[in-house]
């Protein structure tokens, strides 16, 4: 084998190789989004999941993410469920783990949600050792995130969020 050949041959390689790299790189990469609520669908998550007041984000190739809201609110659910100024988690297709920012009341206490699994058109909401399974169809929509608490509105909701 020639010289000319061999060096024609390591050259074919590396750019086999580079092409290869690119071609991972391109489709398995996710790319970015101006919106958090858009990064959702394509982890198998409805967009309403995080209320509206989303100031930005970052997220890490391996998932980890901070979510900056303009301000700490509550939305109404099925249960009152409270987000703070910064909301951080991990998240991969149908998961979302690690989660803090996120509480819900349940009876007269505010307890973490510390995780959020999608699954077959369902999320199951994670705080600790209860969990409540939910139809994703409920957070289609990115709901309206308030300033403070509604109590009226809570009081009327029967039925509940994460019930025992």
């Amino acid at each position: 084998m020639s010289m000319a050949s061999t060096l024609s041959s390591a050259a074919s390689i590396s750019l086999l190789l580079f092409s290869l790299f690119l071609l991972f790189q391109t489709h398995l990469s996710l790319p970015p989004f101006d919106d958090f609520h858009d990064l959702l669908p394509p982890y198998g998550f409805p967009k309403g999941l995080i209320p509206s007041t989303v100031k930005f984000y970052s997220m890490s190739d391996s998932g980890e993410f901070d979510i900056h809201m303009h301000h700490s609110c509550y939305v109404q659910f099925n249960k009152l469920v409270f987000y703070d100024k910064k909301i951080r988690g991990r998240i991969e297709y149908g998961s979302v783990t690690n989660v803090t920012g996120i509480q819900t009341k349940k009876l007269f206490f505010w307890v973490p949600v510390t995780g959020i699994d999608s699954l077959l058109g369902f999320l199951r909401f994670h705080t600790g050792p209860i969990s409540a399974r939910l139809p994703a169809k409920q957070f289609e929509n990115v709901p309206i995130c308030r300033h403070k608490v509604l109590t009226h509105a809570f009081e009327r909701h029967e039925g509940g969020l994460f019930t025992a």
